[in-house]
């Protein structure tokens, strides 16, 4: 082969081979911090941090509902008047940005909202008594609102003096900031695919809570 040849072959595999290490720098990555919820001590247990790239995601760290992912890479923060900022996953936010700001112009109360926030407090119990699956919130595509009126309790398949508070307020359908089926926020957000956790079935009612599933 002619030299000159071998030149512009040798040049042609310089420029187009990428700098060591470029395509594992630029390869996009999966990064969050999670937990696991106790059963045994009723508390956060073995937080940690997570990093690896987005095509090793594995198939728990995806929701089969919405694709959404437990990454902080695919979240996306909304910011409504008087409202402190949080964060959902970026395939919900226009939804959940018009819904809410829907209620807040047409006088609604909302003195809070949770959304993403990663942790396995769901599932089955392993042998150490910690959760095993990652809850909707994980996937930034469920929120908490106005958590200090609207509690979640278990015990409750129908909502009565039977009804064990957990986490919250004192659910109340009659103060201002409780949510009720016919309240502007449930009925927002239930046109946006997002159902209320006060009417789900079982044993809790989750009256803060909404996601695509309720739960």
């Amino acid at each position: 082969m002619p030299l000159n040849i071998v030149f512009i072959f040798i040049l042609i595999v310089l420029f187009a081979a990428p700098p060591l290490g470029l395509a594992q720098a630029d390869e996009p990555s999966c990064h969050y911090t999670t937990y696991r919820w106790s059963t045994f001590a009723k508390s956060a247990v073995d937080v940690h941090s997570v990093r690896h790239p987005y095509a090793e995601l594995q198939p728990t760290e995806i929701d089969p509902a919405t694709g959404c992912t437990v990454c902080e890479e695919d979240q996306i923060e909304i910011s409504l008047p008087g409202l402190a900022p949080f964060r959902v996953c970026k395939r919900i936010k226009i939804q959940v940005w018009a819904a809410l700001n829907q209620v807040l112009a047409a006088g609604a109360e909302i003195d809070s909202v949770v959304g993403y926030r990663v942790g396995m407090t769901k599932g089955a119990v392993d042998d150490r008594g910690n959760r095993t699956q990652f809850s909707n919130h994980a996937f930034g595509v469920a929120l908490d609102i106005n958590e200090r009126h609207n509690g979640l309790y278990d015990h409750c398949p129908t909502f009565g003096p039977g009804c064990r508070l957990l986490r919250g307020g004192k659910w109340d359908p009659g103060q201002i900031g409780s949510l009720t089926p016919d309240h502007p926020i449930v009925r927002a957000l239930d046109n946006v695919g997002l159902k209320w956790g006060g009417q789900i079935e079982g044993l809790q009612k989750d009256f803060m809570h909404f996601s695509p599933s309720g739960y």
